[in-house]
């Protein structure tokens, strides 16, 4: 099911900034994380085909999309998932069937740790997990970013979009990078040149980048009991398989864990129908 109303940004006041998202559709919540370098855009597609059961709301995190924060707020991914909660509050909601991708997964992660009272159930597709934080692949953009190089990086990727396509870019997160249009890459990665802080932003969020958080969870994910759905993509260099693996074996909670053969990182995007049919079946 599909709807043809364009997904119009919205934003709410919290206090960690005023937080852009987009919301369709009507019931239980449904709250879509992306991760870094992205943002809400990522979940058009589960937006358009899954409002018909779930109220669909996608995020921009801070240091992402069109979010504003201060100068001096905290993006880190703890942080981050503080801000999901002050968000949900601002918004009346109290529990959420929460889906993450990336860093945003990660994002999750720690979200149900300190808010498990919070979450009718968790999704977790690729992501950063325990100590793979950040994975060995992205260790180059990590190093780049510390060195100051971000937003060269940035405007070479607008300028020319084979840049972000390529092997040595965002190619590999693709299964298909060569069928990414231009007009996606414009949608994640104009935003963050918008202002010199929004490139800073960004940067911190990169430089904040530590497996501590995600390792500090772990006691408390092997109490979660909310049901858990886990999609992994087999052919990710950046998130190995055992990842979904370790995941499963923690999570008490975990329901059913699916892999996706020949998938990349961001097969939400490149593979819509197949992933929206696991969740559909998934919250039935």
């Amino acid at each position: 099911m599909a709807s043809n109303k364009p997904l119009s940004k919205q934003s709410v006041s919290t206090p960690s900034g005023r937080i852009s998202y987009t919301d369709r559709g009507t019931g239980p919540v449904a709250l879509f994380v992306h991760g870094v370098l992205l943002n809400n855009y990522l979940w058009r597609h589960q937006q358009e085909a899954l409002f018909d059961i779930r109220r669909t709301i996608a995020v921009d995190l801070l240091a992402h999309g069109k979010t504003e924060i201060g100068p001096d707020q905290d993006v880190s991914v703890t942080a981050n998932a503080k801000m999901l909660a002050e968000f949900l509050d601002a918004l009346a909601i109290d529990k959420v069937d929460i889906v993450g991708n990336d860093s945003g997964g990660g994002i999750c992660q720690i979200f149900c740790a300190l808010y498990s009272e919070r979450v009718r159930s968790l999704t977790l597709t690729d992501c950063d997990t325990h100590d793979n934080w950040p994975p060995v692949a992205f260790q180059p953009f990590v190093a780049m970013v510390k060195a100051g190089g971000l937003r060269k990086t940035l405007d070479a990727m607008l300028s020319d979009k084979a840049i972000y396509r390529s092997p040595d870019a965002l190619g590999p997160a693709y299964e298909h990078p060569e069928k990414l249009s231009d007009d996606t890459i414009e949608r994640y990665l104009r935003p963050l040149v918008a202002t010199e802080q929004r490139t800073r932003d960004l940067e911190r969020f990169v430089n904040a980048f530590d497996n501590k958080h995600t390792v500090a969870i772990e006691p408390k994910l092997k109490t979660l009991q909310a049901p858990t759905l886990i999609v992994w993509g087999t052919d990710d260099v950046y998130f190995d398989v055992k990842w979904s693996q370790w995941l499963s074996k923690t999570i008490p909670g975990t329901k059913r864990r699916v892999e996706f053969e020949g998938a990349r990182i961001f097969f939400p995007e490149e593979r819509p129908e197949d992933f929206n049919k696991e969740l559909r079946d998934f919250w039935k």
